[in-house]
């Protein structure tokens, strides 16, 4: 049933404005027809007030047939019908046919309704199975008889159904006319009201989230006391709040990517000479204490972690500005096995399974890039499983669509974690070390990269099954 009412603002007013106007022609249309139904049935009790039984009177001389006895049909209309009841018991009934009396047969049901008529003058409906619906009353003759007088209620109800008729029509046409001016009134009167939804929509589908956002131009407000224009007023409101808002958020945002880009820039090169003075120092021939080799060889190490971090910061920091990457053909094919020859080397302890398709597939991208973004993925399916969980990469083409996933059978990634696992330093395993667990930067290039390639990544895990999917256009 609710899948038939009326949903928009607009459909909603105009069937209502409708359904008043038709109860309001409903309630007219009674009113009428009662009324003229009761005036045209007082009228002919008045004509039967004035007859005063004369028809129903002069058919008590029937036993005496000579032309002075006769029934007196004069001045009665056509169809008058009259009858008397002597001790309950009809000794004659007539009805006047063509300024004539003709005898009328009664039933059984018509004895009794006359014979029950009482005899106070006034008008009553019956049903004579001869003759239909007659208006009739009754009263007492000179010789204790009952004298009935009645007239057809034919040419009330003809007239009544036509009143009916001439109401129907138009009251449709009053309708029809109604919905029509009612429904172009209404979207009239709402096409502010369309304006600030417009406008919502758009907002609706800005990219909010990051970036710097052109909001649109305010909703135009005819008149502020309207519920309309006080809508576009507070839509207006919250569109320059809002506006304000990503103004301060893509400003610190901004600050944020230059401070992450010039710390970066800056810091390779003392990295690299820390790096390069442990190694100097590791290479020199004098003996070396043992503590101080250690403590040289984690400088070393350290030194290299960090110039990775830079180098991924750095990397973020360059996507972030929307500096373009290579587009060259790569071979993905090619490169997925080779990622995965590294991935094996690295984790002999893992099971690491090809689908790949027989043909090659190629891709128009970065190839460099690329590559860093397959082994991100395997590196985490190897990192965060444990030993002996087998690792799935498989590859695919969908129409104009590469589909990349890797896939494992691992303990699955919680449920609260997953909204942000390709955030900036997010760790699922809190209590993993930074020198076990990595930057937490990884998948967070893996999504920048397939953006900036004009694709899209996605992750579905529940227990014993986490798949990292990757979709690439294909090259042209």
């Amino acid at each position: 049933m609710k899948r038939f009412l009326p949903r928009t603002l607009r459909s909603q007013l105009t069937a209502g404005l409708v359904a008043l106007l038709a109860l309001a022609c409903l309630a007219v249309g009674v009113t009428t027809v009662v009324a003229l139904e009761g005036f045209l049935v007082s009228r002919l009790d008045q004509q039967l007030s004035a007859s005063a039984g004369r028809f129903a009177a002069s058919l008590e001389h029937e036993a005496q047939p000579d032309a002075d006895n006769q029934p007196d049909t004069r001045g009665q209309s056509e169809g008058t019908f009259g009858a008397r009841l002597l001790r309950g018991t009809p000794t004659r009934a007539a009805v006047v046919r063509d300024r004539t009396d003709a005898r009328v047969p009664l039933t059984a049901d018509d004895l009794r309704a006359l014979a029950g008529l009482p005899t106070d003058g006034s008008g009553h409906d019956i049903r004579l199975s001869a003759l239909g619906r007659y208006r009739v009353n009754a009263v007492e003759g000179d010789d204790r008889d009952v004298l009935i007088t009645g007239l057809p209620l034919h040419p009330v109800e003809e007239t009544v159904h036509r009143l009916e008729a001439v109401e129907a029509v138009v009251f449709c046409g009053a309708l029809v006319v109604t919905g029509v001016v009612g429904a172009l009134w209404v979207r009239l009167s709402l096409r502010p009201l369309r304006r600030v939804t417009t406008t919502a929509a758009r907002v609706a589908e800005l990219p909010l989230a990051s970036g710097e956002v052109a909001m649109p131009a305010p909703v135009p407000v005819a008149d502020p006391r309207t519920e309309v224009g006080q809508v576009g007023n507070a839509l207006n409101r919250m569109l320059g709040h809002v506006g304000n808002a990503l103004e301060r958020r893509h400003a610190s945002e901004e600050r944020l990517r230059h401070f992450a880009a010039d710390a970066s820039h800056e810091l390779r090169t003392p990295v690299a000479n820390v790096r390069g003075h442990a190694e100097l120092a590791l290479r020199h021939n004098a003996p070396v204490p043992g503590a101080v080799r250690r403590s040289l060889e984690r400088i070393q190490a350290e030194s290299e972690r960090m110039g990775r971090l830079v180098d991924d910061l750095l990397l973020l920091a360059r996507l972030d500005a929307g500096r373009a990457l290579e587009r060259t053909p790569v071979d993905l094919t090619r490169l997925v096995l080779d990622a995965a020859d590294d991935a094996r080397a690295a984790g002999p302890d893992h099971r690491w399974l090809l689908d790949l398709p027989e043909t090659a597939v190629t891709v128009v991208g970065d190839e460099h890039r690329l590559h860093q973004v397959v082994a991100n993925l395997l590196a985490n399916a190897r990192v965060h499983t444990p030993p002996g969980t087998a690792v799935t990469v498989r590859l695919a083409t969908d129409g104009r669509e590469v589909r990349l996933a890797v896939v494992d059978d691992g303990p699955g990634i919680p449920e609260a974690a997953r909204h942000e696992i390709f955030g900036r330093f997010v760790r699922v395993d809190h209590h993993r070390s930074r020198a076990a667990g990595g930057t937490g930067l990884g998948l967070a290039i893996v999504e920048a990269v397939v953006t900036a390639h004009g694709g899209r990544v996605a992750l579905h895990s529940h227990p014993t099954h986490t798949e990292f999917t990757v979709t690439l256009p294909r090259s042209q």
